[in-house]
């Protein structure tokens, strides 16, 4: 009989990073929590960036903690990455996402390779921080000129703990430097851009070996070697959309938590001109599917508000916005001006002055316009997917944090007039963890991971509530303000 297996998953989001322990066997998955850090980026001179040292420190804090597994699987955040001199050593922190460096630096590309084109070769919607615009922005610096490579930030935490160096797809495809269709490099984007593809690492598929802990990582975490690092959906997305616990292909996902990412899974890319004014993305998922989402700003602006009031409640906030009248100001939880930290409460309060809404002035009031503007915006996003891409849902799938904010899941399903499914919490890990399971020959394909978390995990259901008119007229008013 096979014995129930150990993985550890490194999950490094933008906010915390953690080390989850999952236990896996023919019919069984568990998952528990082996150590939880902050990810506290650091504004600088030079900008904003992120503490790679810290956060590694962290990750072997909880390798350590895990105990002995039998793989280890990374993923995080994309589009980020660290740059390596000819000796391997890093050149500076990573930069942010969310530092100015881009700001501007989308219409320069564009001059060279105008935006449909680009979008038509990679099928990745605009946004500031896309990778490509980040190397456009560093181009003149002496940092790149000095750099021979570059790992994304995921497969730098590999290199550290292996010596090896790759570049896993599912978050290479986040750089707009990735053809959909070929599910390789866009060389005559990178060419025409004057992009060194040389610089990146090979290519590596989720389910491939990334190599195995160095002597000195085994010393520092206690464990014993042979310990191998399995590669996964090193885009924490693409491991989540692995572990949405849907039958068939009639369902829509929404991954929760600093970003809301809502969207299809589907064959084949969508790379129409329609789809590039939608600001729809064509990520690549598992086993060949493509990731066609939209990016919503998320629970980052309630993030944002609760920094700012020094509020660590989140559950009283939560109570007293369901007591907030509903719909009564909502904004655009996509618009780029809420991409920066600081002073949320305020812009999200200039946002409804200028379209002629009330203000919202307490915290619960602002909570509830966050909560309304998220699910208008998850709404829009469900809608626009199915229509682009001729492909109808019954049902949609919330997971990852979000699910923990049972107001939003119901105000979901409400404006999507849709059945909302949430679960699991740690959809991230739990993809991680059964692509090395996977690697192991524990579970099949990608119905077969989706059958166990099924049987393995809580769910819970919401069912739509009060009519879709009212979220109609509120989109509507937002159109027009």
């Amino acid at each position: 009989m096979t014995r129930v297996k150990a993985y550890a998953a490194v999950d490094l989001g933008a906010s915390s990073g953690r080390v989850m322990v999952g236990r896996v066997g023919l019919d069984s998955l568990e998952l528990a929590e082996a150590h939880r850090f902050a990810n506290r980026p650091v504004r600088v001179p030079e900008g904003l960036r992120w503490d790679i040292l810290g956060l590694y420190a962290g990750v072997l804090d909880g390798l350590r903690a895990a105990g002995q597994v039998d793989s280890v699987g990374i993923d995080s955040w994309a589009v980020d990455y660290g740059l390596l001199d000819a000796d391997g050593a890093l050149l500076g922190n990573p930069v942010h996402y969310r530092d100015a460096r881009t700001e501007g630096v989308a219409e320069k590309v564009w001059a060279t390779v105008p935006a449909d084109e680009l979008y038509a070769a990679t099928g990745i919607q605009y946004a500031p921080f896309n990778t490509l615009y980040q190397l456009a922005a560093a181009a003149p610096s002496a940092q790149l000129a000095q750099a021979r490579r570059l790992l994304l930030v995921p497969d730098l935490i590999a290199y550290w703990l292996t010596g090896e160096q790759g570049t896993e797809l599912t978050n290479a495809s986040t750089t707009q430097l990735i053809d959909p269709r070929t599910r390789d490099w866009a060389r005559d984007v990178a060419e025409r851009l004057g992009v060194d593809l040389g610089l990146f690492a090979p290519l590596r598929q989720p389910g491939d070996a990334a190599g195995e802990l160095l002597p000195r990582v085994l010393e520092e975490t206690g464990l014993t070697g042979p310990v191998p690092v399995t590669a996964v959906g090193s885009h924490d997305t693409a491991s989540a959309v692995a572990a949405v616990p849907a039958s068939g292909e009639r369902f829509a996902y929404i991954c929760t938590g600093t970003w809301s990412l809502a969207g299809l899974e589907l064959d084949a890319p969508v790379l129409t001109e329609e789809s590039r004014a939608a600001n729809f993305t064509n990520e690549l998922g598992l086993d060949g599917t493509v990731r066609y989402l939209r990016n919503i700003m998320g629970l980052w602006l309630l993030q944002e508000c609760q920094r700012t009031w020094s509020e660590d409640d989140l559950g009283t906030l939560l109570r007293e916005a369901a007591g907030v009248p509903a719909l009564r100001s909502v904004v655009d939880a996509g618009d780029a001006a809420f991409l920066a930290p600081g002073r949320m409460p305020q812009r999200i309060a200039e946002a409804c002055r200028a379209s002629g809404q009330p203000v919202p002035l307490t915290p619960a009031q602002v909570t509830r316009c966050i909560l309304d503007s998220l699910a208008l915006a998850h709404r829009r996003a469900v809608e626009d997917a199915q229509r682009l891409a001729g492909h109808a849902v019954d049902v949609i799938h919330i997971v990852g944090g979000g699910t923990r904010n049972a107001l939003l899941c119901q105000l979901t399903a409400d404006a999507c007039g849709l059945p909302v499914v949430a679960g699991p919490t740690e959809g991230a890990a739990l993809g991680n963890v059964l692509v090395q399971a996977r690697a192991h020959g524990l579970v099949g394909d990608l119905a077969d991971m989706r059958r166990l978390l099924t049987r393995t995990q809580s769910l819970t259901r919401y069912e739509p509530q009060g009519g879709t008119a009212r979220w109609r007229e509120a989109e509507a008013r937002l159109a027009t303000g």
